[in-house]
Formats: C-alpha cells, sequence, structure tokens
C-alpha cells in the first residue's frame, strides 16, 4: 500500500503556508538553537486545546517570516517536498492577519510565493482570514484584494469558530464569487454541524475546510451530499488536534457511503510533522480504507481542481490505469 500511495497522482488543497515552514529552515537560520525533532511533531503528540495549536504555530512562524523573500523560501521547499510526492496540484492560504502583524504587502507575498513555483506543478493561492479580520487598516486591503489582486485566486475563512460572523464576511465573500475567484471556509472543526450548513447557505461556499463535526448532523451530510459540497480533510491534523478521541470514531467512511466528496491534506505540517503520503497511510493504517477508497480522495482532488478539463482528465486516467495495475498485481 505505501508503494501505491507513492505512485498516486495527488493534491494537496488545504495547506497554511505559514504552518508548512520545513523544520530544516529553523536549523539552517538558528543552528543549535532547535532541537532535531520538536515535541509537537511526534507521531503520539496531541494537542491540549487550539490556543495551545495556535500560539506554538505562530511563535514559530514569526521567527522565521520577517519579508516576502522568506514567503519563497519557504514555499520552494514546500513545492520541492509536495512534487516528491507526486503531487500535481496545490492550494495553498497565507494568512491576511500577517499583514498588520509585521506590515508585509499581500501582493508581495503573492508574488514571492508564484516566484517558487516549479515545472509541473500547478499552484492556486488564497488569502486565509479571520472571522475579527476587518480592522480599519486591514478592511480595505481586503476589499482591494478580492476586487483588483492579480494571482489572487481565492479567499478562505479562518479562525476560531466561535468568533461570531461581523456582516463584513458574507459581503466580502460574494463580492470574490463575483470576480472569479474561489470561495472557502473552514468550518465545522471545532464548531457544530450547524457552522457547515453556514457556510453552504448563507456564505455560498462549496468547499469546506475539515467539515468533521458535519457528521453530527444527518440532514447537513445530506445536504452537502446533495449540493455536491468538498470537504478538505485533515486527518492527522484532526487527531492530534483532538477534533474526534480516536481513530474509529473518526467519519469519513460514513462521508464516503454518503457520497460526500472529500480530498486529503495536510493542514499545517510545521505543527504536526505530517506529510500527504502519511495522510493517505494513516486512513489505510486505522480505518481500512482500501486502494479504490485512497484513490477515490486523489480523484476528488483533480475533480475539484481549477485545471484546465485535459489537464484533468490526463491525471484521473493515471489513478484508473494505477489501480488496474494495482489489481493485476493483488
Amino acid at each position: 500500500m505505501d508503494r501505491f500511495i507513492e505512485s498516486l497522482p495527488k493534491t494537496e488543497t488545504h495547506l497554511h503556508i505559514e504552518g508548512a515552514i520545513p523544520w530544516e529552515l529553523f536549523h539552517e537560520r538558528f543552528p543549535g538553537e532547535f532541537e532535531e525533532v520538536p515535541k509537537f511533531q511526534e507521531p503520539d503528540f496531541r494537542y491540549d486545546n487550539f490556543r495551545q495549536f495556535e500560539e506554538i504555530l505562530i511563535d514559530h512562524a514569526l521567527r522565521i517570516i520577517k519579508t516576502p523573500e522568506d514567503y519563497a523560501e519557504i514555499a520552494q521547499k514546500v513545492f520541492a517536498r509536495l512534487l516528491a510526492q507526486n503531487v500535481a496540484y496545490v492550494e495553498t492560504s497565507f494568512h491576511a492577519g500577517i499583514i498588520e502583524f509585521i506590515g508585509l504587502d499581500g501582493e508581495e507575498i503573492i508574488r514571492a510565493i508564484r516566484s517558487a513555483v516549479p515545472a509541473g506543478l500547478e499552484v492556486r493561492i488564497f488569502m486565509g482570514m479571520s472571522r475579527n479580520s476587518y480592522s480599519d487598516h486591514l478592511g480595505k486591503v481586503l476589499d482591494r484584494a478580492v476586487e483588483s489582486w492579480e494571482g489572487l485566486h481565492g479567499v478562505d475563512l479562518h479562525g476560531p469558530e466561535d468568533l461570531p460572523v461581523e456582516e463584513w464576511v458574507p459581503r466580502l465573500w460574494s463580492a470574490a464569487k463575483t470576480n472569479g475567484r474561489i470561495i472557502k471556509a473552514h468550518a465545522g472543526e471545532f464548531g457544530p454541524a450547524e457552522n457547515v450548513r453556514w457556510a453552504v447557505e448563507d456564505l455560498g461556499v462549496r468547499r469546506i475546510q475539515h467539515g468533521i463535526n458535519a457528521s453530527q448532523d444527518i440532514e447537513v451530510m445530506k445536504l452537502l451530499a446533495g449540493e455536491g459540497v468538498v470537504l478538505d480533510v485533515c486527518p492527522i491534523s484532526n487527531y492530534k488536534l483532538r477534533v474526534f478521541d480516536s481513530w474509529d470514531q473518526y467519519p469519513i467512511n460514513e462521508f464516503i457511503e454518503l457520497g460526500i466528496p472529500c480530498t486529503l491534506s495536510t493542514d499545517d505540517p510545521l505543527s504536526f510533522g505530517n506529510s500527504l503520503n502519511e495522510e493517505y497511510q494513516s486512513l489505510y493504517k486505522n480505518l481500512g480504507l482500501t486502494a479504490d477508497e485512497l484513490a477515490l480522495f486523489a480523484k476528488n482532488g483533480f475533480e475539484v481542481a481549477d485545471l484546465m478539463t485535459d489537464q484533468r482528465n490526463d491525471y484521473l486516467d493515471q489513478i484508473d490505469q494505477l489501480l488496474k495495475n494495482e489489481t493485476r498485481q493483488s
């Protein structure tokens, strides 16, 4: 199965660039200061709560990120690792808050990430915004971004789900969609199934990041299946953040049975020490998913990808051929 997973053409559709800083970069920048493998990247480590996760991630990310060039260096290393795992398409987001935190220009961040895209990899760049991002300064930036920023492919709603949703969110998401950008939202990770329903019905998204707690409400799951809403799930992230207690509670089989399309991604590899191949392996080892089921996740990634039809079909054909070969060898 490891060989099959490694050979599988894949997409990465839920990746926070600030949360994907390769650990080697800390060793290069700060020799002798950081341990070989941090405790929070160990396979058995689980965070106590979201706040602990967020503090560790922000503290580490801000040690590295000072300029747009830092984004370029991070992206170059991240993209190389993804190519080595047979990833052909990536959707990555940078956090709008960084514009205020350290005064970087968002358009320069986009150009820096784009400059690092290697041959053989398609990359789409999103801007993530917390539910409380619309400050006096940043709000004007966000409005301009969805209207005119070149190279910005979409927006994603980030951050704690218990924050109130302010009126600017649906307005901005509507403007982004009108301007041809892809709209996403984090929902149903720590929040209830009703947050997923709101994101679909009120915000108009067809891409939910995580969405695991949709499993709490059969009507919400029927809504997702009926509308063809895609869940970009990250199993290892969900496990380490205690979204579920044990692997036998992970609802991925339920989603498959109901016809809810899911993709597999890594979320924040800096925080979880995970690779995309390991995400696939986790579902095989912990839930016993078959090669056909794992291939379905890969196919879903290409079905939702912002690609030309011929490109998409080529990758889908490659997956089908790989499955045929696997069946013959079994």
